[in-house]
Formats: C-alpha cells, sequence, structure tokens
C-alpha cells in the first residue's frame, strides 16, 4: 500500500512473464474468511488518522467494517472525525493469523473514483521491530481512482526503499479474483487465475531476505494519498469496496487423497429434503421434489483438471434429473440423468465428469426434477480427460443448459438458453420458494433490480421442458 516511489536498480536479478496462464499447483486450505455470518475473529481493526505515511485523508474506524449476505463492505464516508473529513476502515491479521508462503487469494469488487485507493495486501510480521520497509511488503492488489488497471508490487529495503510493480487491465467495478502464490523461489502475481507479475526471490536476489518471513493480511479503503492524489470527487461517496471471501492455501507434504465422499445427511445446508433410514446403513435423503438442494461448505479441489462426481441414488418413480454447482450457482457443473430403479432403496450410482479450477468452494446438488433419494455424492480426481459418463438416461423431460450473467447480479439479469425456450415461461422464485418475478422468456435479460439481496431460482419451461439456475441478487 505504501508508495515512496525510489528508482530500482535495473541489476536486480528480477524475471517478468506477463498474461500467461495460471500453472496449477497443490495447494490446501489453511485459513479463510467468507464472511458468513460476520468479520471473524482473525481480523482487528487499525483506527486513527494522520496520513498514514502517504497523506491519507481519512480517519479509519471500525464502523465503516460490516457484513450483508455473507459480503464484506469496506465503506470510505464523507465524514469528519478526528480532524480528518473522511473515515473508512482498515482491517488486519498481525499476531493472529500470520504465513510463510502459500497462495492468497481474495475475490472482490472494486470503488472507482477520484481519490479512491482499495488495497487487499500484506506485512512483514516484524513491523514492529524493523519499520518499514525492512518487514517486506507485497500489494496483492492495489487501485486508484477510476483506473481500468490494477497494481501488484512488492516492496523491501535493498539499501533504501526498493519495489517491483505490474499490473494488468480489467473491470475493477466487476468481482474478481486476486491473488499471489508466493514460494521460496518467487512471487506471482494472478487475475482471475491468470499470471501478470513474477518476481524472483530465490536466495534473497536483489536483498529480498524479508520474503522469507511471515507476513499478515491487511484490507482497506483509502481517501486520496500520495499516489491517487489529494483531489476526492464526493459525489463517488459513499463508496464501497465488496470482499466475497479471504482464503490462504500452503502446499503441504500431505499425499492428498484422490476421493472424497459427501454423506447426503451432513450437507451443512439442506432445503426440503428429509433424512431417512437407509438400506445401505446410515441415513440418506428423501422426498426429494422439484427446488430441493444441499450445500457442502469448504469442499478442496487441490489441482485443476477432471473430477467423477458419482450421485448414490435410489427411485421408486420414473427417476429425474439432479446437477451440481460450486459456489451457489455461480459455476455450473452440469446435469445427470437419474433412471428408475424399481424402489426407493434400490441404490444405483450416475455419475458425470466435470472440469474444475484448483481451489476451494460450496459444492451444492440441485434437484432439477424430483423423484429420487440421494445417499451420497463421491467426486474423484481423474488421471486425465474423460467424457461425461452417465450410467443412465433420464425418463424425465429434457434438460436444456441454462446461463445467466453476471451472477452475481444487480439490476439486470442475462439469460441464456436453448432456442426451445424462447417464448416460454420465465420466473424467479426465493429461497422460501416464493415466486417474486414471472414473465415470458425473449432471449434476453431480466430486471432483477427490485429484488432484495440473496440466493434465488430462475426457471425457464416451454412445453415438457424444464431448467433451472442459482444466482445472487447484490
Amino acid at each position: 500500500m505504501k508508495k515512496t516511489f525510489t528508482s530500482l536498480l535495473s541489476a536486480l536479478a528480477i524475471t517478468a512473464l506477463c498474461g500467461t496462464a495460471a500453472h496449477a499447483q497443490t495447494y490446501q486450505q489453511v485459513w479463510a474468511d467468507e464472511f458468513t455470518t460476520g468479520i471473524s475473529s482473525s481480523w482487528q481493526f487499525e483506527t486513527g488518522g494522520g496520513g498514514w505515511g502517504n497523506n491519507e485523508k481519512q480517519y479509519y474506524q471500525a464502523a465503516n467494517a460490516t457484513v450483508a449476505n455473507g459480503i464484506l463492505q469496506i465503506t470510505a464516508k464523507k465524514q469528519s472525525v478526528g480532524g480528518m473529513p473522511y473515515t473508512s476502515a482498515r482491517m488486519i491479521t498481525k499476531g493472529i493469523k500470520e504465513f510463510t508462503y502459500g497462495k492468497m487469494e481474495a475475490r472482490i469488487k472494486l470503488p472507482l473514483g477520484q481519490g479512491l485507493w482499495p488495497a487487499f495486501w500484506m506485512l512483514g510480521g516484524n513491523i514492529s521491530q524493523v519499520g518499514w520497509p525492512a518487514c517486506g511488503e507485497i500489494d496483492i492488489m492495489e487501485h486508484i481512482n477510476s483506473e481500468s488497471k490494477i497494481y501488484g508490487t512488492p516492496h523491501w529495503d535493498s539499501n533504501g526503499h526498493a519495489e517491483y510493480g505490474g499490473n494488468t487491465t480489467t473491470t475493477p467495478a466487476d468481482y474478481h479474483i486476486y491473488s499471489v502464490e508466493w514460494d521460496a523461489s518467487s512471487i506471482r502475481w494472478f487475475l482471475d487465475g491468470v499470471q501478470y507479475h513474477v518476481m524472483s526471490i530465490q536466495n534473497n536476489a536483489g536483498g529480498t531476505e524479508e520474503f522469507h518471513r511471515p507476513f499478515f493480511l491487511l484490507l482497506n479503503l483509502a481517501v486520496a494519498g500520495n499516489w491517487p492524489g489529494q483531489t476526492v470527487d464526493e459525489s463517488k461517496l459513499p463508496a464501497t469496496m465488496y470482499v466475497d471471501y479471504v482464503r490462504v492455501y500452503q502446499k503441504t507434504n500431505t499425499p492428498t487423497a484422490s476421493s472424497i465422499t459427501l454423506q447426503a445427511e451432513s450437507a451443512n445446508v439442506n432445503n426440503g429434503m428429509v433424512v431417512e433410514n437407509c438400506s445401505e446403513g446410515g441415513q440418506n435423503m428423501g422426498y426429494i421434489d422439484q427446488g430441493d438442494y444441499l450445500v457442502w461448505n469448504n469442499v478442496n479441489f487441490p489441482t485443476s483438471g477432471n473430477y467423477l462426481v458419482e450421485y448414490r441414488v435410489a427411485s421408486g418413480a420414473s427417476g429425474g434429473t439432479i446437477s451440481s454447482d460450486l459456489n451457489a450457482g455461480s459455476i455450473q457443473q452440469g446435469n445427470t440423468g437419474i433412471p428408475g430403479t424399481g424402489g426407493w432403496q434400490n441404490w444405483t450410482t450416475v455419475s458425470k465428469t466435470v472440469n474444475v479450477n484448483a481451489g476451494t468452494y460450496n459444492f451444492g446438488i440441485y434437484a432439477q426434477t424430483g423423484g429420487y433419494n440421494l445417499n451420497w455424492v463421491r467426486i474423484t480426481k481423474q488421471g486425465s480427460a474423460r467424457a461425461a459418463t452417465v450410467t443412465a438416461a433420464s425418463s424425465a423431460s429434457q434438460f436444456q443448459s441454462l446461463e445467466a450473467f453476471p451472477n452475481p447480479a444487480s439490476t439486470r439479469l442475462n439469460l441464456r438458453a436453448a432456442e426451445a425456450f424462447v417464448g416460454g415461461q420465465v420466473s424467479i422464485q426465493d429461497m422460501a420458494g416464493r415466486q417474486v418475478y414471472a414473465g415470458r422468456y425473449q432471449g434476453d435479460a431480466v430486471d432483477v433490480a427490485a429484488l432484495k439481496p440473496g440466493l434465488y431460482t430462475v426457471t425457464l419451461s416451454q412445453n415438457d421442458q424444464i431448467t433451472h439456475l442459482r444466482f445472487v441478487k447484490q
């Protein structure tokens, strides 16, 4: 975050690679704040004014950081406190969660406006003893004013302040995933999984010994300063930085399990299903109707690639259709047909191969149609790409894929489906099953501005065809 610009000796052993695809790493999640129920105890607030070494104009206070619908909101306001004309918030994990090496990432939507300076960054845990820049600093993401660029920059002490910044173009007002991968050899910066900057720290290249010690995380939204300038467009205030989650992964020498089984009755979220005794032992979920769903939180996919998703199911009727998704429907994994098995406890396994980027997700399954029971879901890493496998075709209504974007949506939700649905019915249901919108699908967008923030299901139907998708209204 700190910007005292000093020229860097060109002789530093630094290598830059721009626009290359991210290399899949085997990381295990070691910490996260999903902001599901508030701000966790891993954070503490730094407060006060005084410019923070950069001639900033805000007074930091905890009141400017809130959580709504699982999203952290850091808001800058025109408000005089402590002799400063603006207020905002600055959160740190110092002394609570500190890490040496790893993958640090956050999904963030940024405010735009002259004088605004949001950042997701790290400082060396020994800053109180050695000061800055000797402690080291890793700016995972910084943005200023209304630029279309974001910046990733390390700062350190090399007989004086040294820095080596990179940047890339994006749409900062939309949600993006900002991350670094940091190990003993280098620090690499990513935007949505695509690397845009790298610096070597191998063998302390360029005096970079700071980057082999513990660092803590910071989130803040500054107002004015040496870098964005002293002019503030107050018409943009209040301005909010939205943070969906912050996650930290580290490499482990423990072999990664190739398969994980998710018991249906152990899901973190159950909407509509009923627990009952299972003929295979334990319990299963039954009385599944269209629109019911389960969610298991923090399911880790250790590497990018193909995974086999298997469903243990039974149907005393004619079967149905089940789908899986990640992070409340923002990543759809497609549908699998379930056959009639001749009994509600006559079990069979159906499966589908999906492609997933490495990371930790909330994994959900959704009943596109009802008429079956579910015992478990098993996810297995595949060694090579395979075509989707379904053990039996569904005799229920044929499914046609549906896409919705942006997701999360704020004012308009664009829908894209097969031409067969044009002219059919489009409806939106809240999580209580109440219909909050109904109309005709004409191949375009639906106005969702009037909906309250939360999770919804959009349904398209035409004749005997039906498709569903969950989306988030922010």
